[in-house]
């Protein structure tokens, strides 16, 4: 069954991933496979990350689709979540396609995505997109996703004295 809630907020991303990743039975030592493009992507998976940090979970960011150049993700003091060492060896539980990935003028097509999730058969597969990105692009009858987070940031205000 289709359920879908709407939630608010950078708390309306975190939250509801972390639910999905537990409600789904990840446990110590599973692995977390985030698919983005680097720089843009790759803040928002490190506050993916941190959300589930307490799980003990391997996390693990991949740029774009190139797996050969995975980075694992781990905690560094006063800082949070970053990607830093490679190279990692794929065996993930739960995959997460970032929206930017599906943005014009990134040399990633749904196809490719597609073919990563068959390379990677019965894991979770996770989506996290921002405008309905993945829906513009139209990737929803390409890839399916078993949790697609959807957020918007419109509109944004900006403030300046000078």
């Amino acid at each position: 069954m289709t359920q879908k809630e709407t939630f608010h907020g950078v708390p309306g991303i975190l939250r509801p991933f972390k639910e999905f990743i537990e409600k789904n039975g990840l446990k110590k030592g599973d692995q977390i496979v985030y698919y983005g493009v680097p720089g843009t992507c790759t803040p928002f998976v490190e506050l993916l990350a941190f959300a589930v940090r307490t799980l003990e979970l391997e996390q693990v960011f991949v740029p774009f689709v190139d797996e050969s150049r995975a980075k694992k993700i781990g905690h560094i003091d006063n800082v949070g979540m970053q990607a830093r060492a490679g190279p990692v060896t794929l065996n993930p539980k739960a995959i997460v396609i970032m929206g930017g990935l599906s943005m014009p003028n990134v040399p990633v097509k749904a196809e490719q995505v597609k073919a990563v999730l068959i390379k990677h058969p019965g894991t979770l597969v996770l989506g996290v997109c921002f405008m309905h990105m993945f829906e513009k692009a139209g990737w929803l009858s390409t890839v399916s996703f078993d949790c697609l987070i959807d957020a918007n940031i419109d509109p944004v205000e900006v403030t300046t004295t000078k």
